[in-house]
């Protein structure tokens, strides 16, 4: 059970595919105009991320080290296929919005990277928390940045959810500021630089306190004794 703590405060926190690595950026900064939309563009990338490990772990002794790159990128180009395919029929809405980038998850680094150095090394089961640990890490830096903006740029939260993503997340829209005009900018392009930025300066912030506060602790521990 550590083991798979650990692999979930890697792909949570510590080492944060947008945040810790700084990869996905391009989707991350490209689609988060809204909370919405930073949800349906991690959802496509958790479940790609997902499949691909699976995947890849099951099939790892089988594959040949001289082809092992254009086999990974065979599997995950299928699966992105199959994913793009799947939300252009159920969720044609959400489809429309994230259009290119759903195709493009192909060239994610995040997608390839832990295929490469983790998925097909590891069994199953740990490829498989890997995933979803790394998946809902970006899943959440996408909804924050997309949030953020979304609050600055319209005072609204998860605006449109319902059309994009099912009556049943009808409950998530949330208007935050009633009769706000927005802030331009932050649904430009550099609103999406400053709130990735704002969130990088907040992680830096607490992983500088939190061994600051362990180190404390432990002199606290070793006076009592």
């Amino acid at each position: 059970m550590s083991q798979f703590r650990q692999i979930f405060r890697e792909g949570l926190w510590d080492n944060n595919v947008a945040m810790g690595q700084m990869l996905a950026l391009c989707p991350l900064l490209a689609v988060t105009t809204s909370a919405t939309n930073g949800l349906g563009m991690g959802i496509a990338s958790l479940a790609v991320l997902l499949l691909t490990n699976i995947i890849i772990s099951s099939v790892r002794g089988v594959i040949s080290p001289q082809v092992r790159i254009p086999v990974l990128i065979v599997l995950i180009a299928t699966v992105v296929t199959l994913v793009d395919m799947t939300i252009n029929a159920f969720m044609h809405d959400l489809y429309k919005v994230l259009g290119l980038f759903i195709a493009l998850i192909v060239t994610n680094c995040a997608i390839f990277g832990r295929a490469e150095s983790y998925a097909s090394k590891q069994p199953v089961l740990n490829a498989t928390i890997d995933a979803l640990a790394m998946g809902f890490g970006f899943m959440w830096v996408l909804v924050a940045v997309g949030g953020m903006r979304e609050i600055l740029g319209s005072g609204t939260l998860f605006a449109n959810a319902s059309l994009l993503l099912g009556s049943h997340f009808a409950w998530l829209e949330t208007t935050v500021i009633p009769d706000f005009s927005g802030i331009l900018l932050a649904i430009l392009p550099p609103g999406a630089f400053m709130a990735l930025g704002f969130l990088i300066v907040i992680k830096r912030l607490i992983d500088r306190r939190l061994p600051q506060k362990t180190n404390n602790d432990l002199v606290t521990i070793s006076s009592h004794c």
